[in-house]
């Protein structure tokens, strides 16, 4: 292929990708986004291997490491579960980070020696901040993949005086890089790359473990940005625009993403990096002098909830983590369909941070045949809860707090939450009276228009379903 035609391929790639982030905006041109993404690279794939910077004999290579590769990207989409989504997601981002690292010391030893001056000190700094964002994104995004999975817990590690820590690190990888551009010899070179690599590396581990549990979504947004960024690097160490256009968009729509979620929680970004509030989920938080629930927690049964939806005229679900994890949004579909071929006005509710990754939920509900029109934004669907009849949670506890509006003295204060106890009556599903993945308590359960429906979702929404059916 000539440079000419892998010119015109890579533009055309780089079109597909913008599409592809146009469709993926909204739910009903996802799929078409997806396909454009698909696309686009493999057309870049196509066009960087049967380019002119591929020699013919590296070829057979080049598709071996495709096929392997490949089969086990397949494999892991074929077997991973719906709840295990985010987990997947901060592993991808992982492997981006660790290809920038290999690729800026591979980029090193093969190209310092050819350059000189100018152009030698800009390659160089390419390799170097490369190398820093890649390492930060994939030790920083294995240990989310951990905290995702549950492997490591939800709670922040806050060690003493680790913004200092921070500051330290930053210092001496500075002054690490000026030893690294005038090192005279590649030999002399890859030992404060080599450092650099390790503090960066060290930094990643302790950002994302300072991180709290109530602030994952963020935090997987935001490896995507880094992820897009260490790209981006690794396109100026290679010189290939492709690589740097791709990268820039997805480092700058990750950044965007964090902002909003950000947006969605009440908080600012420098705050969460900072350290963010969670525990590991199972016992309240400490809060100060938060206000304690008040009242006792009313329990139904999965008869007397099917009976509060049949009669029902407007209906809004709630969807949270503990519906990913019991795998029951069909049952949930199947609800739904029941209760509109009864006349009922169902509709869902979305939290912009419900689940673990953003768009968690609308996947879930995507997946289970859930029409996209009924699945409503909280911003969109918020001000109706005074005219339902039954707003139904289902596995959700942090973003239908009422603290965040009541209580100043809350963790979760100021954050936006859908406002589920307007309804007449507001119905909670949970396995038990444990606080959710910030670890804060709900005073929602003990309002005297809640009902609680202890159980598995799965099993509980099956027999309210039996229930409604006959």
């Amino acid at each position: 292929m000539s440079q000419s035609l892998a010119t015109v391929a890579y533009l055309g790639a780089a079109i597909l990708f913008i599409l592809s982030l146009g469709g993926l905006s909204n739910p009903e041109t996802s799929r078409r986004g997806n396909l454009f993404g698909i696309i686009g690279m493999a057309l870049a794939v196509l066009a960087t291997v049967f380019g002119p910077r591929v020699s013919p004999a590296g070829i057979p290579w080049i598709i071996g490491a495709l096929l392997v590769g490949g089969s086990v990207g397949l494999y892991a989409a074929k077997v991973v579960k719906m709840t295990q989504m985010p987990e997947l997601v901060a592993l991808m981002h992982s492997l981006v980070g660790l290809a920038a690292c290999l690729v800026g010391f591979a980029s090193y030893v093969d190209t310092s020696v050819q350059l000189a001056g100018a152009e030698k000190l800009i390659h160089e700094v390419e390799i170097y901040v490369g190398i820093l964002i890649g390492a930060v994104t994939f030790s920083g995004s294995l240990i989310a993949f951990g905290k995702l999975n549950g492997k490591i817990g939800g709670k922040p590690l806050l060690l003493p005086a680790r913004h200092w820590l921070n500051l330290a690190g930053l210092l001496v990888v500075i002054w690490f890089g000026r030893e690294f551009i005038h090192a005279p010899t590649v030999a002399e070179g890859m030992t404060p790359l080599v450092v650099m690599t390790v503090i960066a590396l060290l930094f990643g581990v302790h950002m994302v473990m300072a991180i709290g549990g109530a602030d994952m979504p963020v935090v997987v947004s935001m490896l995507n940005s880094y992820s897009g960024w260490a790209a981006a690097a690794t396109g100026f160490m290679l010189s290939n625009d492709l690589l740097i256009v791709t990268g820039a968009l997805v480092g700058s729509s990750g950044a965007i993403l964090s902002y909003i979620m950000c947006n969605a929680m009440n908080r600012n970004f420098i705050s969460v990096i900072a350290g963010g509030f969670g525990s590991g989920g199972g016992a309240p938080a400490k809060s100060g002098e938060a206000a304690q629930p008040q009242g006792e927690v009313v329990a139904v049964s999965a008869v007397e909830t099917a009976e509060l939806l049949r009669e029902a005229k407007n209906v809004i679900i709630v969807p949270g983590y503990g519906m990913a994890v019991a795998q029951a949004q069909h049952t949930v579909y199947e609800i739904t369909k029941t209760l509109r071929d009864r006349g009922v006005n169902v509709r869902f509710g979305i939290h912009p941070v419900a689940g673990r990754m953003p768009g968690h939920m609308n996947v879930l509900l995507a997946e289970a045949k859930v029409p996209y029109d009924i699945v409503m934004e909280m911003d969109e669907i918020n001000d109706d809860f005074p005219d339902t009849d039954v707003a139904m949670v289902i596995g959700a506890n942090d973003i239908v707090n009422p603290s965040a509006m009541e209580d100043p003295a809350s963790p979760i204060a100021g954050m936006p939450v859908l406002e589920v106890w307007k309804a007449k009556t507001s119905i909670v599903m949970k396995r038990s009276m444990a606080s959710g993945y910030a670890g804060v308590d709900n005073p929602l359960f003990y309002k005297e228009n809640n009902r609680m429906l202890f159980g598995d979702a799965k099993k509980m929404l099956d027999e309210v379903l039996t229930v409604l059916k006959s």
